[in-house]
């Protein structure tokens, strides 16, 4: 069993380094196949200038050159070169400020989405069609419907335009909260259906009335059972959840005006910055796919009867 488990591990890890670099390769010559260049919308640019600049950055050279050179450089040094708009700094400096404070709004939402969701599901379950089931449901429903810039916009409005109980600015600590809230409301409610629905397929289980039988107390069954089994279905939505924290930061940063590597991804299109624009997608591409193949490991550590085969 053992070798088998290593056997699946060191698959997925090679499964995700060739993922990482076929999005490398196609962010890489996507962007060189765009019209134009990222010098084009100076102004007034006279020919020598341009060819200057593009000496400097090295894009006078063929493009394959170009794409081993950036390859050798993230692979040996994890270098993406200096940003073309924002002279005299480095994309890796550029995303390490910005990436940590991504991080911070992702882990917060993400702990929200799933705890949040766990919990509610589990009482949604308990109390199927009650009065709270219902609740829960229509407003799970709401949530998951709802596009995060739409909700984000909609608590901005309420939270910090109308009251002003919380600061449009995310650049402070307090106003993370609405981005954080924005950020977890989808997923939150994606994991309260998904664990009670199937909660509610484990409660139904012969093992569950067996235990009933001989008298074992609701507290264990609910928390040594039937949650446990029922967190299966939630551990496989994990890496969706996290990849959709990670896009849907990208439009919450920009309304929140974070200073998180969404904005900087976003200007970086606008502005043309290829470096920038290469090193972004590759980060969140490559944190994706680490979630992802976390999430695969992680089946086997809440049921061991899993086989990976």
């Amino acid at each position: 069993m053992r070798t088998k488990t290593l056997a699946y591990i060191l698959k997925r890890i090679a499964l995700a380094l060739l993922t990482v670099w076929v999005v490398i390769t196609l962010t890489f010559f996507v962007m060189h196949a765009v019209p134009g260049g990222p010098f084009m919308s100076e102004k007034a640019v006279q020919p020598h200038v341009l060819e200057a600049l593009n000496a400097k950055y090295g894009l006078d050279e063929p493009v394959p050159i170009q794409y081993v050179n950036y390859l050798k450089s993230i692979v040996t040094e994890f270098d993406f070169g200096p940003s073309l708009k924002s002279r005299g700094r480095e994309v890796v400096d550029m995303i390490s400020e910005g990436l940590g404070v991504s991080a911070k709004l992702g882990v917060c939402a993400a702990a929200i989405a799933f705890v949040g969701g766990i919990i509610l599901g589990s009482v949604a379950a308990l109390r199927r069609n009650k009065l709270i089931d219902r609740i829960i449901m229509v407003f799970t429903t709401a949530f998951v419907s709802m596009p995060s810039f739409v909700m984000g916009s909609f608590l901005l409005l309420v939270f910090a335009v109308a009251l002003g109980w919380l600061p449009a600015n995310g650049s402070t600590t307090a106003g993370l909260i609405l981005p954080v809230i924005t950020l977890s409301l989808s997923p939150l409610s994606n994991i309260t259906r998904l664990t009670r629905s199937s909660m509610l397929d484990v409660l139904g289980q012969d093992y569950i009335r067996t235990a009933k039988a001989k008298g074992v107390s609701n507290v264990k069954i609910i928390f040594g059972h039937a949650l446990k089994n029922s967190l299966i279905p939630v551990i496989t939505y994990i890496g969706p959840m996290l990849a959709y924290i990670v896009t849907g930061s990208l439009v919450v940063e920009k309304i929140f005006a974070v200073p998180g590597i969404g904005r900087a991804f976003v200007s970086s299109i606008t502005d043309r910055d290829y470096p920038l624009i290469m090193g972004t997608t590759i980060v969140l591409a490559t944190l994706i796919v680490v979630m992802n193949l976390l999430s695969d490991i992680m089946y086997k550590v809440v049921d061991p009867r899993i086989n990976f085969e």
